[in-house]
């Protein structure tokens, strides 16, 4: 918070209060006068005027109600009857000033000013790194969940004042500072920590409008052109005005469905596999998906999302047929379309539904996509459906209608973001794992399923580094095999449910390593397996005597008394 909204402050207070100040200043000063004016009498009879400075104070108590008495002697009618007039006096003036401050503290400016100078101090107290989130809807509330539930810290901005005061309500495992603003606006950004907070590791635009994320984008490299930019985009042409400011990812969630069933097409077993390896914790493993390669499919709806999906289907060689209400406002579709809804019988019929394979409900309207579904399989009960979902209060319909895949752009971005920001390495692991084929991602999915039984297994990524592994020697001349270091610290013959996916050495990546890989410091490994092996790998990584036990075998005595009492057994 810089001086001049210490300024903005202080003038706003000014600019309100001055009147009222005003006016009990000349109330003041018209009972002072008075006071030293009329003359009172002594209890001998003799006349007396006040003094200023008794006047002064005897008004002070006056004004607020004490009631001390009359000083120094009785007042006569006359002075009674002038500090009546004036009691009467400062209290409407006291009124008339409370008044003001109540209506001071209830006017949007005075509170938004506060408000920023509050959220730009608490951003100033944050030790930890933490990650500028723009725009708090479907993906930003996702995504923050996401971050605070791996113990990563955030800060939010958002222009809609209910959605920040709906984040302080939210059940989150840390305290995300909220700000309501323009997130275009640079000086919010700076509120926020991206010029001036070291700790601020990157800028997440994913706000609803395109225009927003690009100047968001923009300022944040300008700005900083160091940090990480991550923004949603949903038109190319914003993609191509963000990648020429060197932003750092940007996402599509069409695009990114669109190559998503693509792999399920060409390589299931590899589609299945990076959606266990960045699915939710906990949760239940999905079944493999096998998208009908050969027939027709139907698109219904000829917007961003039905665009992405006739090319990625034209090009696997699939004939496509449309169904568009508006074409003219969307854009002519391929040759052989339909002009309706599809959420009537007609118009699906027309495109030939009944010898169809596939359908996609791609319109921006979750109501109609489901009319299409229910519509479509009362027709075709064997036909394979594609879901779009607009808005996540509707998960419980699209879970009960059962789809066989569903396309939620909120969900994918905020999935995306996390796996950016959580566990960068296993990003680049898919993108390695999509040069290797399908029998390959079958062998590996075979090998996690045994070693996590049904549920999503657990990624983490491990740095070698004095803080993650403060047990690793440092001398060249003992050596740590990948094998030994997830041996089970308990049982050394038992190894941990855990996988190593990717080991990083500078510039040098190994696509699963074998056990007898050996490792060096600051080497980045990621494993994935089951939850409770990280525990057991994190104890061999920071206790000495659990890592030379897993590496020789030998388990040495620790502490003075153990030490003592080994050497009397020899």
């Amino acid at each position: 918070m810089d001086s001049t909204d210490n300024i903005k402050i202080v003038f706003l207070i000014m600019r309100r209060m001055r009147q009222p100040l005003l006016t009990l200043i000349v109330v003041y000063a018209v009972a002072v006068l008075g006071l030293t004016l009329i003359q009172g009498d002594t209890p001998q009879g003799e006349s007396w005027s006040m003094s200023i400075f008794h006047a002064f104070y005897f008004v002070s108590y006056m004004a607020t109600t004490i009631g001390f008495g009359e000083i120094p002697y009785e007042f006569n009618d006359a002075q009674r009857l002038w500090v009546t007039l004036c009691m009467y006096a400062a209290v409407v003036a006291w009124i008339y000033a409370l008044g003001t401050i109540l209506s001071l503290l209830q006017d949007k400016t005075f509170q938004r000013t506060l408000a920023e100078r509050s959220f730009a101090r608490r951003i100033q107290r944050m030790r930890e790194p933490f990650y500028l989130v723009c725009g708090y809807g479907e993906t930003g509330s996702a995504l923050v969940r996401a971050l605070t539930d791996r113990s990563q810290h955030a800060a939010v901005i958002d222009h809609d004042e209910q959605k920040t005061n709906d984040l302080q309500l939210q059940n989150l495992r840390d305290y995300v500072p909220a700000l309501h603003a323009d997130a275009r606006v640079p000086k919010h950004l700076q509120e926020a920590g991206l010029s001036k907070h070291s700790r601020c590791d990157g800028v997440v635009a994913v706000t609803d409008d395109n225009d927003t994320n690009l100047k968001i984008a923009i300022t944040s490299k300008l700005l900083h052109p160091e940090i990480k930019v991550i923004c949603r985009a949903d038109s190319r042409d914003v993609e191509a005005n963000m990648d020429s400011f060197g932003t750092d990812y940007i996402i599509d969630p069409f695009d990114t469905f669109s190559r998503h069933l693509a792999m399920a097409f060409q390589a299931p077993c590899l589609c299945l596999l990076q959606r266990w390896l960045s699915g939710v914790e906990f949760s239940q493993l999905e079944e493999p998906t096998y998208p009908p390669h050969q027939g027709r499919w139907i698109v219904c709806g000829y917007g961003r999302f039905g665009k992405a999906m006739v090319e990625c289907l034209r090009n696997e060689g699939i004939e496509v047929v449309v169904i568009e209400t508006s074409p003219e406002i969307t854009g002519e579709p391929p040759p052989g379309y339909v002009i309706g809804r599809g959420t009537e019988e007609g118009p699906l019929r027309e495109a030939g539904l009944e010898g169809a394979v596939g359908v996609v409900a791609g319109t921006n309207d979750d109501t109609d996509n489901l009319s299409i579904v229910m519509t479509a399989r009362d027709i075709n009960p064997g036909i394979f459906t594609i879901l779009r979902q607009n808005q996540s209060e509707n998960q419980p319909l699209i879970d009960a209608i059962n789809s066989d895949m569903v396309m939620h752009p909120s969900s994918i971005i905020a999935d995306k973001i996390r796996l950016l920001l959580g566990t960068p390495m296993l990003h680049q692991f898919i993108s390695l794992s999509l040069h290797q084929d399908d029998a390959w991602g079958c062998e590996l999915i075979s090998r996690i399923s045994g070693l996590v039984g049904n549920l999503i297994p657990d990624v983490q990524q491990i740095t070698l580094n004095r803080i993650e592994a403060s047990a690793l020697p440092r001398d060249e001349s003992t050596h740590i095999s990948l094998g030994d270091l997830l041996r089970d610290p308990w049982k050394r013959e038992r190894q941990l449910p855990c996988i190593v996916l990717l080991v990083q050495r500078r510039q040098e990546t190994v696509l699963l390593p074998d056990a007898d890989f050996e490792l060096k410091e600051d080497d980045k490994i990621l494993l994935c397996g089951d939850n409770h092996a990280f525990d057991r790998l994190h104890w061999n990584l920071n206790h000495a005597s659990s890592l030379e036990y897993v590496r020789t075998g030998e388990v040495k005595a620790q502490g003075w008394l153990w030490k003592k009492i080994q050497k009397m057994r020899k």
